[in-house]
């Protein structure tokens, strides 16, 4: 059974940066490909970042993130990270990984002074 458990979410100010995590079970992460996406209030949910499987992480991202956010995987522990930098008022949202049709809970990021 795929599960996707995500944890490392919070309130940080301006500028700050996050590192979100994605646990998964019931699959091999380093062989598939998975995605992060967020939903802030009131919007559409985002595809921010896809993460390819394979011996190399490559990941393409939104325009909205590139250059600040970074996804990886740890094979080691089968999970999915994403690296957020320079965090912006505007990255509040909750933030949820996905492989295929599965989904995990999302985790709250707030980004506020």
């Amino acid at each position: 059974q795929v599960q996707l458990v995500e944890s490392g979410g919070g309130l940080v100010q301006p500028g700050g940066s996050l590192r979100l995590s994605c646990a998964a079970s019931g699959f091999t992460v380093s062989n598939s490909v998975m995605a992060w996406h967020r939903q802030a209030p009131g919007k559409q949910r985002e595809l921010i970042a896809t993460v390819y499987g394979g011996v190399t992480t490559y990941a393409t991202y939104a325009d909205s993130v590139k250059g600040r956010f970074t996804a990886s995987r740890d094979n080691f522990k089968n999970a999915l990270s994403l690296q957020m930098n320079n965090l912006k008022p505007e990255d509040t949202a909750v933030y949820f990984c996905r492989r295929g049709a599965e989904w995990g809970q999302g985790t709250q990021v707030t980004v506020s002074s």
